[in-house]
């Protein structure tokens, strides 16, 4: 078996502690059930190749000393079928290994909850003072240790129980909590990228199969507690596991069709219906249980402090499949599926609120409320008044009943276009409008209970729910490209004749200047008959159907606008004018129902987003626009005047992407760019008086700004967060985070703990001249020795296309997306950011991630070897920016292996190539040798991950098998691309077909995606 021979060299590599008896113990379980499945499915010749495949590599995942020419005949002579069967059954194996780490964690987190609980009220029961604080920070150490390792670094706490105690220790004052959580703002935002390689199916067995883990922890836990060593119901849930696994052997992988922006709605947000609408009251719950432990006299947070937004449905950046009509459906879609969750709860509190009038009073207004409802809906009275003529509460729980179904009846009629019309002119009557007048009759309820002196939780719990969704589930973002509104601007303007010259050959002040104009006049600017291009009018209509959505579903349902690639304030005034048109915004008195939000992306974008945004913050409209319009300019007036619908008001949202800067600029570089960018930004804000909200566009890789969500947030500028912070979750990240309850909470409990703790406990090294002119420099230096790669070496695309499966990737059918964002030149310019990543991933380069950093290292250290060292040592222990840095270099590091790379270098170049290919490979080789030697030598390690035990074991767990997967995957690509040169020939000599050959090296895809547990 792979975890024996793994388990061999156990204390050689130290994959597991002591503590990590349980997580051995079911890995142990799931390779023997995955074995036992492929030897009856396939027999044991299956099992013995990939025994053998096996033994090619160690442990630590280096080939071993066999001559490589075996192992090539090993693979080489490989039928076509049992290639894609090895590939098939390591992409399983991952795929377990993936669950079970999962499990593994979540139960975890589950026994150190549970034990900082004990210990923190052990400090509560002891009466002295300093007893007390002693007691709270062993809880906290306790958790630490349990989550890290062992690992001392305080940093790591990132739960409410760790968080306020500290506080309290810090003598942090309670009224600059108390500010702090009255505008704590979290916003996590669901996104449609394309790094979900996994089938939505497939996901589904996922969570079978982790339900029936956890069936088996109780079943055991069940049996031991009696003495016993089994029991009849474990084998059962064993057995259950392997018909499970069974399935899914005969399961496709592979997406069958090319999914729709619907399906991809459907898949987004399957999380919230399974994992997110029940999880999210338990946040408040334990943020506000911390918070009381101990400081009992501040308020907590409204319940909205961690809210969801989508961009599925509404960002049509690059997707022409992203039609008005579809963020409609989307829009209704969000809507059923909140409806559903409600009318659920609405049965279950029927069964719970039993109280009868013979044993408990009601309240003068819950009588008027059933008095309403009775004229209102005479058909439900004559049903069940008999029936709860002494139960009240069943009677109006009823009555809710009855309104939702209708709501959600008309819901699902309006997503029907023919019936649309109709349905927006006349409304049916007894439906809720709003989810404010569905959670109004439930706090009615909650009044009549509590005076009573009940309390339901399910109650609680769906009132919040009421609270956090609404009738929208989440707010949609829609998004889209700047040049797309030029050109809609530019096509009007031509049509109309009102512009000397076009719109596009005007300077940016001149198209300024005629933009400001425009946007204080009330005369429309497009005509009824729109005689122009689809693209234009497809623009237009998408400012219209924005507004048609809020007058449906309310001004929640959709507030943010995105522009990507944003260059100038021309680009935010086209929107804004583009919003006029469609009455979103009224130039009169300056007031608007969307918030703007530029995306600056590239390093020259970021370097300029703080004279764009002072300069439109100059403009009187656009600050009138922040404050809710021109009279909130006037402090005399605004004392008098009820708030803005846009709250908070003043407040400008800014999204940082970390995607396209690292493309362009390599991972320090992109990374100090958007550290420098946030910083300038938050200094041109203040002096208007405004707020700022970054949003931070981040992807799965680390490559594209991923990584451990608590240390990112604790490594942005001190004074740039205050509570507020939005963030992109996608892809796999959401599989990873949001699959299970206890994860879900987890991760959204340390974002909400880095928030507050960045915002209150700044550390102020991002403030130090010196500091930062030393990090400007080794940013400059990473940025050219990256660009001097991926721009500047004439042989570098051609080795990126041939020695990479990007040519095959983009043949995944995993998104509605093309992956570039225009057709035509096949260069890094149009490519995508992820496909970008997801190609190095999969040939183990992790190039972008890393590439350039050792070199702006080495060049810093030269300078003065000693002292420097020294220094760049002291910024990796107090300055959290340049530790995440590193930690995040380091753990790229960790994943990349040259060995298994030079492999497809070797065996996918043409033989003319392999010169010049070789020289480019040895300068990456160089480049890995060289920062990973600097890194070992800042953090002080003798390898990789010595100081994140968890981490290091999660990594080592798949190097083992990894690597002969790599291998199929460069033969099958071979194989592949050898019948596509014979087929431009027009002489084929294969005996498999172009399909065939293309599903096994998408397999293999498939496989090693799962064993990185990254894509793009």
């Amino acid at each position: 078996m792979l975890l024996e021979s793994l388990q061999s060299t156990v204390e050689e590599v130290n994959i597991f502690s002591t503590s990590d008896l349980f997580l051995r113990q079911r890995l142990k379980l799931v390779e023997s059930l995955w074995e036992s499945v492929l030897k009856a499915e396939c027999g044991q010749e299956l099992v013995d190749l990939l025994e053998k495949l096996r033994k090619i590599c160690s442990p630590e995942g280096q080939v071993t000393d066999k001559p490589k020419t075996s192992i090539n005949e090993l693979i080489e002579g490989l039928e076509l079928n049992e290639a894609i069967r090895a590939a098939r059954a390591f992409a399983l194996y991952f795929q377990l290994i993936n669950i079970v780490e999962q499990h593994y964690e979540q139960r975890d987190q589950q026994l150190n909850r549970r034990a900082t609980y004990q210990e923190s009220e052990k400090a509560r029961n002891n009466h002295a003072k300093e007893e007390n604080k002693a007691n709270g920070s062993v809880g906290a150490d306790l958790l630490e240790k349990a989550l890290v390792g062992g690992t001392e670094n305080q940093e790591k706490g990132g739960t409410f129980h760790w968080l306020f105690p500290q506080l309290k220790r810090l003598n942090v004052p309670p009224q600059q909590i108390q500010r702090l959580l009255e505008q704590l703002d979290i916003r996590l935002v669901f996104t449609a990228h394309p790094t979900e390689i996994v089938r939505h199916t497939i996901r589904l067995k996922q969570r079978r199969i982790a339900t029936l883990l956890r069936r088996l922890d109780y079943a055991e836990e069940s049996f031991r507690g009696m003495g016993l060593s089994s029991s009849w119901e474990a084998e059962s849930i064993i057995e259950q596991l392997n018909e499970e696994i069974r399935l899914w052997w005969r399961t496709d992988e592979l997406h069958q069709f090319k999914p729709s922006v619907l399906d991809e709605v459907d898949y987004t947000l399957h999380y919230f219906d399974e994992v997110l609408c029940d999880a999210l009251p338990q946040l408040s719950q334990r943020l506000q249980q911390a918070l009381k432990a101990n400081f009992p006299r501040i308020k907590p947070p409204h319940n909205t402090f961690c809210r969801f937004g989508s961009w599925v449905g509404g960002d049509r950046d690059g997707n022409p499949f992203v039609t008005p009509e579809v963020t409609w459906r989307t829009a209704c879609y969000q809507r059923n599926l909140i409806l559903e969750k409600y009318l659920a709860a609405i049965e279950d509190l029927t069964e719970i609120l039993s109280s009868s009038l013979h044993w408990s009073n009601v309240s003068q207004d819950l009588l008027d409320s059933l008095e309403r409802d009775r004229v209102a809906m005479p058909e439900i009275y004559d049903e069940l008044a008999i029936r709860y003529r002494q139960e009240p509460y069943r009677l109006k729980l009823a009555y809710i009943e009855k309104r939702l179904e209708t709501t959600r009846d008309r819901n699902n009629h309006l997503a029907n276009p023919e019936k649309r019309q109709i349905l927006t002119e006349e409304t049916p009557p007894n439906i809720y409008h709003s989810g404010e007048e569905f959670e109004a009759e439930l706090q009615l309820i909650k009044r009549n209970l509590e005076e009573t002196g009940l309390k339901c939780q399910a109650l609680e719990n769906l009132i919040f729910q009421a609270q956090m969704f609404g009738f929208t589930l989440t707010q949609l973002d829609f998004r889209q490209e700047s040049s797309r509104h030029s050109e809609t601007i530019e096509v009007i303007a031509n049509y109309l004749n009102v512009l000397p010259r076009p719109y596009g050959e005007l300077s940016e002040t001149e198209k300024v200047n005629w933009l400001v104009g425009e946007l204080q006049t009330r005369r429309p600017l497009i005509p009824m008959e729109m005689p122009f291009d689809e693209k234009t009018i497809e623009t237009i209509e998408t400012m219209r159907m924005l507004r048609y959505l809020q007058q449906e579903f309310g001004v929640e349902i959709c507030q943010t606008y995105i522009i990507s690639m944003t260059n100038d304030v021309s680009d935010v005034l086209e929107v804004l004018l583009l919003a006029k048109e469609a009455g979103l915004y009224d130039p009169g008195t300056s007031t608007t129902t969307i918030r703007i939000v530029p995306l600056f992306e590239t390093v020259d974008d970021l370097k300029r987003a703080p004279e764009i945004m002072d300069a439109l913050f100059k403009l009187t409209l656009y600050r009138a626009a922040l404050a809710g319009g021109y009279d909130y300019l006037d402090e005399a007036k605004k004392e008098q005047l009820p708030p803005p619908e846009l709250q908070p008001a003043n407040l400008q949202e800014i999204m940082v992407g970390y995607s396209d800067s690292n493309k362009d600029s390599g991972f320090l570089s992109s990374n100090w760019e958007i550290h420098k960018a946030q910083k300038s930004l938050q200094k041109v804000a203040e002096p208007y008086g405004l707020a700022l909200r970054l949003f931070h566009g981040r992807g799965g890789s680390v490559g594209r700004g991923g990584g451990p969500a608590y240390a990112a947030i604790l490594a942005q500028p001190t004074g740039t967060i205050n509570g507020r912070i939005k963030i992109t979750e996608q892809g796999e990240v959401l599989a990873s985070k949001y699959s299970l309850p206890e994860l879900a909470l987890y991760n959204l409990e340390t974002a909400t703990t880095a928030v507050i703790q960045a915002s209150l406990l700044g550390s102020g090294f991002d403030d130090i001249v010196p500091w930062n002119d030393i990090m400007e420099e080794l940013a400059s230096s990473a940025r050219k020795a990256y660009r001097s790669l991926i721009y500047e070496q004439p042989d570098f695309l051609d080795f990126f296309l041939s020695v990479t499966p990007i040519p095959e990737i983009s043949q995944l059918q995993i998104s509605s997306r093309p992956a570039r964002r225009k057709s035509g030149k096949k260069d890094l310019s149009t490519l995508r950011a992820i496909p970008w990543v997801f190609s190095w991933t999969q040939s183990r380069f992790l190039l972008p991630a890393w590439y350039g950093v050792g070199t702006a290292l080495e060049s810093f250290l030269q300078q003065e070897p000693n002292e420097n060292l020294k220094l760049l040592r002291y910024f990796y222990l107090k300055w959290p920016f340049f530790k995440m840095v590193i930690s995040k270099v380091e753990m790229t590091l960790s994943k990349v292996d040259l060995q298994i790379a030079h492999h497809y270098v070797k065996e996918l170049s043409q033989p003319e190539d392999i010169e010049r290919f070789n020289k480019v490979f040895e300068r990456i080789s160089q480049e890995y040798h060289r920062t990973r030697d600097i890194i070992l030598s800042i953090n002080e390690q003798p390898k990789l991950l010595e100081g994140d035990a968890g981490l290091q074991r999660s990594v080592q767990l798949r190097n083992g098998t990894i690597v002969p997967l790599g291998f199929l995957q460069v033969s099958l690509l071979k194989r592949l691309r050898q019948y596509t040169r014979q087929a431009e020939s027009g002489v084929i000599h294969f005996r498999y077909s172009k399909e065939e050959l293309l599903r096994g090296a998408l397999l293999t895809i498939n496989g090693i995606a799962a064993g990185m547990r990254n894509t793009g």
